[in-house]
């Protein structure tokens, strides 16, 4: 598993919910809950199927829970928490 500078995966491809776990001990989680992985599956199925990332407004509506909630769940909040776990690719490299 090789990550870039800013810690997400360079090769999406090689995400597994076992590197989604060795990402969140990087990120200060110990522990993935069912809130945690709600999000994760959510923004994994997205980018699958529509090729990008989902809105917040997309993010809220297809887990249930608020931005806020989301926020304090992934160190980082939903760009370099929830993203990064999840095997999305950097922001930065998204055009």
């Amino acid at each position: 598993m090789r990550l870039d500078a800013e810690g997400f995966l360079e090769n999406p491809e090689d995400w597994s919910e076992d590197a989604a776990q060795a990402l969140a001990r990087l990120t200060g989680l110990d522990r993935l809950t069912e809130r945690h992985w709600r999000v994760i599956r959510f923004l994994r199925s997205f980018y699958q199927e529509q090729g990008r990332a989902p809105l917040n407004n997309q993010i809220k509506k297809g887990t249930g829970l608020s931005i806020m909630e989301i926020e304090e769940l992934f160190p980082g909040g939903v760009k370099r928490g929830a993203r990064r776990i999840a095997g999305l690719p950097n922001p930065k490299t998204c055009m």
